[in-house]
């Protein structure tokens, strides 16, 4: 079962400097070709939201990320989902579901 660790922080800076005192070092923002390349070797550990109080553009979701096959620990930082299109975050959408135990289908495996 998912064990749920999304944490609701007052800002993305503070979501970091917690898991940067986790060891969650590595920018896989940089990195996201590794993330692209090889999904099936990460997985998300923490999810850090934080929603802006005056718009919600600016919301931001911080992702605390291991990788499997080398035991690094990075973090990767995605903006406003509506605004962010990239394949990276389109990924660690479908981990952050996978994660939860839903397949592709929305369905718990």
């Amino acid at each position: 079962m998912f064990e749920s660790k999304q944490y609701l922080y007052a800002s993305s800076s503070e979501a970091l400097q917690q898991l940067k005192e986790k060891g969650y070092e590595l920018d896989f923002n940089l990195l996201q070709n590794r993330i692209l390349d090889h999904p099936q070797d990460f997985k998300i550990i923490y999810i850090f939201r934080y929603e802006g109080e005056s718009s919600p553009e600016d919301s931001s979701t911080v992702y605390g990320i291991e990788c499997l096959s080398s035991e690094e620990r990075g973090v990767f930082v995605m903006g406003n989902p509506a605004y962010d299109i990239s394949n990276a975050s389109n990924l660690l959408y479908m981990l952050e579901i996978e994660g939860r135990g839903y397949n592709k289908r929305g369905i718990v495996a």
